[in-house]
This record gives structure tokens, C-alpha cells and sequence, in this order.
């Protein structure tokens, strides 16, 4: 066969596929159809004479370019705006003026009493349940914000229509109102529940939480009024356990906080303490167990921060009341409630681990009961105890949470524990800088102590461990040890020579022979504070060598290196020419001492192999 004629045929057949697949696509797409009608007829006019040139294969020919959209779609596109604006907005527009024009003729009737208080209210509670029927219908057609917009409008109507009943113009007791505001709360949960419907829960707990407000008499009757909101809460807690509302617990909370501060500026009395104390307990126990028992929802920022949220907020608040309430009667029982607190949140810490959700979720809330565990522990300690055993109990605090961090391997534990113990040394530098009469076996030095224990005892944790991060905590642990202990015996030295200065003017007077003897009490002293850290900077030095640490080793170096300059700068000039003396040569004997201890190996340690000399860790 001839090439050329080969090549006609396959082109033949390539248009006609091209051609049918055109006319299936214009079929499918229902587009008009000029010569589409004959695309299924695989036949091709003739062909033109063979060109001389070489014909592509078939797998190189380009593509059938789009077809252009027709130009009926921006037609379709302008119809369905018009439809919009025709169906919707001019609808929605129209409800809103025919409910003006109602309430302008209402208004107009109420004030030339064509209709009278009770007409006033049986029209306002019709209208409320008329329009919640009206909104189904349009549910039923697929306008859900529309119907939930007009439940809205509806459920108001009632709630107003009711209150006027009993505060306006007093046609039924209050019973009956409340009664009946309670029953509408109730109708609109169920609707709720059955058209699956948070705003509608959300409008529930609006209307229930306003019903106290709206039918107050400014009574004291606070059994009534927390047994209500407790049965609010109860409901909005049985909501977000089937339903995965989460959203609503912040609602009830701040219902609950909005009623219960109310009526606590208003009517609160240290008579009703212990009731109050009641009610207050099952808040907070509600709001407690509602992060762990709450039904996880979609994924979302919100969602995800509302059990953390109502945690945090429901736990502070509550120690709130009971510290505010048990401070007006003088007692300090308020540390016992805080314990007993940190254990419940222990419990609840270990009961998160198997709820909340996906693992990531149930992570983070065991964490954060157990953060709120530890600071009820530390906000314990400064409302029991006193003065530096304030102090001694943090540092105690930290000692602990280092022991239980180390047994269930916990890093939150950890991060805990380092923040009491800046909270010690924070306090211990800055509040218990108190005077002693007796030295070194007084109880500031004691606290001291206890502080010295527990850095040394971070400083041994982290070096056990092989981070960097514990390491550099470890470090800054002993630098803050050394540091601790230089001001506590500088203290001693202090106070020692203060009694001495004391002793000299019983009666605050100055005499000649007493001003002078408080002069060399006084270059007495400064020279004690050069000899005491010489004496300690040779001590980092041996240790240093002793344990073959270079951190130590340069401790000990700064410390020396500041004496120096003390005894040149301040020694020189206000010491006597005999403590000039002594101070110079011990200071000289101690860098002689300390510069043949590194030339000649005094400690027989540089034979051993350097390499395992920490060079920049304790």
C-alpha cells in the first residue's frame, strides 16, 4: 500500500473520533448544536491530493483547543441576581416592615388605649408563638439562618410579653411568670435538641439566665435563685455531653458568675456563709467535670480553647470566693480548701488521660489540671504559714516536684518546679532579709540553708541528665548556690559587727573614744568580708580541682579576682596599716598558693586523663 495513502486513512479516522467526541461533550454539556447533529457521522468530505510534505504521527498532533463559553452563561448568572434579590432580600426586607408597621400601629393602640394591659400582653404572646411557627416553614424550605433569625425575634416576644405581665402591670404573681419564662426556656432546648441547633441552645440559656433578672423583686432569696441556676447549669451540662456544643459552657459560666456576683454585692452577709459556700461548691463542680465529660466537636480554635478556658476561669474563681468569704471571718481554713483543691485536680489530672477527645486534646487538659494542682499548692503555702516558712515551704515544694518529676519523667513538673524556686529565691533575697540576734544558728541562716540544699539538689538532677537544657539549669543552679552562700555569710558578718557598732552608743550618743572605737569595729569588719571571700574563692578552687571542673575552677577565679580588686581599690585606703598588712600578704600567700597548685599539680590530679574534665558544667 502506499505510504501516503496509509496516512490519509489514519487521518480520516483520527477526525471522525475527534469530530463524535466533540458532539458527546456538546451533548453532555446540553449546549446548542449547529453542525453537531451530523458529529456522529465518522465520514470526512474527500480528501485534498497528498501533500509532498511529511504528515505528523498521530501522537504529535496538538490538542482541539476549548471551546469558548457561550455567551447565554453571563445571562444565567444575571437571572440567578435578580432571582436572589426578587426572592430573598426583597422577602426579607418586606418581614422587617410589616413587623415596624405592627409595632408602630401596637404602639399607636397602647397609647390611645384602644387595647387594653391584657389585650396588650395576650397580642405580645401571640405574636412570640406565632412567629416561632412561622419561622418552621421556612426551616422546611431550606432558609435555616432565616427561620433561627425569626425564632429569635419570636422567643423575645415572649420573654418581654411575660415580664410586662408581672413587673408592668402586675396581671399574675410571680409564680406563674416564672413558671411560664421557664417553660418557654425548656421549649426552646427542645427544639434545640431536635433540630440539632446550637444557637438555639444559646438562645435557652440566654432567656433562662435573664428570667431572675426580669422577674427580680429585690428580695434576698438565694436558695431559690441558685437552685435555679444550678438546674441551668445541670441542663447545659447534659447538652454539651450529648451534643458537641462546647461553646455553651462559656455561656453558662458567665450566666452563672453574672447572678452569683449580683446577688453577692447586693444581699451577702458572713450569716450566709456556709450556704453560700454550698452553692458556690456545686458551680465549681460542675464547671470542673465539664471539660473531661464535654463531647469533642469539629476541629476549631474555639472548640479546642473552651475546656482549657472554663477550667482555668472556674478553678480561679471559685478559690476566689472561698478566700473572700473566709478572710471576712479570720480564718485561715482557706489553705485547707486550696490542698484539697490541688488534690481534686490531681484526680481529675489522671481521669483526663482516658477523655477530652483525640489524644492531643486529653494531653493538654491533663496538663493543665495538673499545672492548676501545683498552684494551689504554692498559693497554699504563703496562706498558711508565715514570715521565712513561707520560704523554707516552697523551697520544701520544689524539692518535691524535682522527686516526682524524676519518677514519672515529667518536663511540666520540671518547668513547675524551677518556677517556686525563683519564687524562694525571690522572696528569700528580697523579703527575708530580716536581723538576728544570735549567729550562724538563727533562722535566717536556716532558710539559707534549706535554699543551698535544694539548688545543690537541682544541680545534681541536671547533670544526671544528658540535655543540654538540664545541664545549663544545673549550672546556673551552682552559680546561684555559691552566690546564696556568699551573701548569707556576708550577712552573718554584717549582723555580727552591727552589734558590735550598737554596743558602742547604748543610748544613741557619740563620744570621742566611742567614735573611734566604732571606726576600727567598722575596718574590722570590711576587712572580715575580704578575708571571708578569699577563704571561700580558695574553697571553689580545691573543690574545682578536687572534682575537675573548670565552671568551678572559674567561679572561684571571678570571686578572687574581685577580691583583688577590693583589697587594691578599697583596702589600701581605708584600712589600718596592720589589717593593710595582713589582707595584702594573705592575699598574695592565697595566688601563690593557687598559681603552684596549677604549675606543679599540688592535688596529683592532672595525671589523670583530661578528657574528663567537664570544662563548662558543674
Amino acid at each position: 500500500m502506499d505510504p501516503s495513502s496509509s496516512e490519509l486513512q489514519e487521518l480520516r479516522r483520527l477526525v471522525g473520533e475527534l469530530t463524535a467526541r466533540v458532539f458527546r461533550i456538546e451533548r453532555a454539556l446540553n449546549l446548542p448544536s449547529g453542525v453537531a447533529a451530523e458529529a456522529p457521522r465518522p465520514q470526512v468530505p474527500a480528501p485534498p491530493p497528498p501533500p509532498a510534505a511529511e504528515v505528523k504521527p498521530a501522537a504529535a498532533m496538538p490538542g482541539i483547543p476549548p471551546r469558548p463559553a457561550p455567551a447565554s452563561s453571563a445571562k444565567a448568572s444575571s437571572a440567578d441576581l435578580e432571582s436572589r434579590i426578587g426572592s430573598h432580600w426583597l422577602n426579607r426586607i418586606g418581614i422587617a416592615a410589616v413587623l415596624i408597621g405592627v409595632s408602630y400601629f401596637l404602639k399607636f393602640a397602647f397609647d390611645n388605649n384602644w387595647i387594653g394591659p391584657a389585650g396588650r400582653v395576650a397580642i405580645g404572646l401571640l405574636a412570640g408563638i406565632a412567629i416561632v411557627v412561622w419561622s418552621e416553614k421556612f426551616r422546611h424550605r431550606g432558609y435555616v439562618i432565616f427561620s433561627y433569625s425569626l425564632k429569635a425575634v419570636g422567643i423575645g416576644v415572649l420573654y418581654l410579653s411575660l415580664y410586662a405581665a408581672f413587673q408592668v402591670y402586675g396581671l399574675v404573681p410571680g409564680g406563674v411568670a416564672f413558671t411560664m419564662m421557664f417553660a418557654v426556656t425548656a421549649a426552646t432546648a427542645v427544639m434545640a435538641w431536635t433540630q440539632d441547633a446550637e444557637i438555639l441552645a444559646a438562645f435557652a440559656l440566654i432567656g433562662g439566665f435573664t428570667t431572675p433578672l426580669l422577674l427580680s423583686t429585690g428580695q434576698n432569696r438565694e436558695v431559690a435563685l441558685f437552685t435555679y441556676v444550678v438546674l441551668l447549669d445541670a441542663g447545659a451540662l447534659a447538652l454539651v455531653i450529648l451534643k458537641p456544643w462546647r461553646r455553651l459552657l462559656v455561656l453558662s459560666y458567665a450566666g452563672t458568675m453574672l447572678l452569683y456576683v449580683g446577688w453577692y454585692s447586693s444581699f451577702y452577709d458572713v450569716t450566709q456563709v456556709r450556704m453560700t459556700v454550698g452553692f458556690a461548691t456545686l458551680f465549681f463542680a460542675i464547671f470542673a467535670v465539664a471539660p473531661l465529660l464535654a463531647r469533642p466537636a469539629q476541629k476549631g480554635w474555639l472548640s479546642d480553647s473552651v475546656p482549657p478556658l472554663v477550667a482555668i476561669v472556674n478553678a480561679a474563681g471559685y478559690f476566689l470566693q472561698i478566700y473572700v468569704m473566709f478572710e471576712e471571718i479570720g480564718t485561715k481554713d482557706t489553705a485547707w480548701f486550696a490542698l484539697a483543691l490541688a488534690a481534686l485536680y490531681i484526680f481529675l489530672s489522671r481521669q483526663a488521660r482516658g477523655r477530652a477527645g483525640s489524644p492531643e486534646a486529653a494531653r493538654i487538659v491533663d496538663l493543665l489540671h495538673l499545672a492548676l494542682a501545683i498552684g494551689f499548692i504554692t498559693v497554699a503555702i504563703p496562706i498558711r504559714l508565715d514570715a521565712h516558712w513561707i520560704t523554707m515551704g516552697w523551697f520544701v515544694e520544689v524539692a518535691v516536684l524535682l522527686w516526682i518529676a524524676d519518677r514519672i519523667h515529667s518536663e511540666l513538673l520540671n518547668v513547675f518546679a524551677i518556677g517556686a524556686l525563683l519564687l524562694g529565691v525571690g522572696r528569700l533575697l528580697l523579703i527575708d532579709n530580716f536581723y538576728v540576734a544570735r549567729p550562724i544558728f538563727n533562722t535566717r541562716m536556716a532558710t539559707y540553708a534549706v535554699a543551698i540544699a535544694v539548688l545543690g539538689a537541682v544541680a545534681w538532677y541536671g547533670s544526671r541528665r544528658k540535655d543540654e537544657a538540664a545541664r545549663t539549669v544545673a549550672a546556673v543552679s551552682v552559680v546561684a548556690l555559691n552566690l546564696l552562700a556568699l551573701i548569707a555569710l556576708s550577712r552573718e558578718v554584717a549582723d555580727y559587727y552591727s552589734r558590735e557598732m550598737t554596743s558602742l552608743r547604748p543610748q544613741g550618743q557619740w563620744n570621742p573614744s566611742a567614735w573611734t572605737d566604732w571606726h576600727h569595729v567598722k575596718i574590722a569588719r570590711d576587712f572580715t568580708y575580704s578575708a571571708l571571700w578569699m577563704a571561700y574563692g580558695a574553697m571553689l578552687m580545691v573543690v574545682g580541682f578536687w572534682r575537675r571542673s573548670a565552671f568551678v575552677r572559674w567561679q572561684a577565679l571571678v570571686l578572687i579576682a574581685f577580691t583583688i580588686g577590693k583589697v587594691f581599690l578599697y583596702d589600701v585606703s581605708e584600712l589600718d596599716r596592720g589589717y593593710r598588712i595582713v589582707s595584702f600578704i594573705v592575699l598574695g600567700v592565697l595566688l601563690l598558693a593557687i598559681s603552684f597548685m596549677y604549675q606543679r599539680d599540688w592535688l596529683k590530679l592532672s595525671s589523670r586523663n583530661n578528657s574528663k574534665e567537664s570544662p563548662a558544667g558543674p
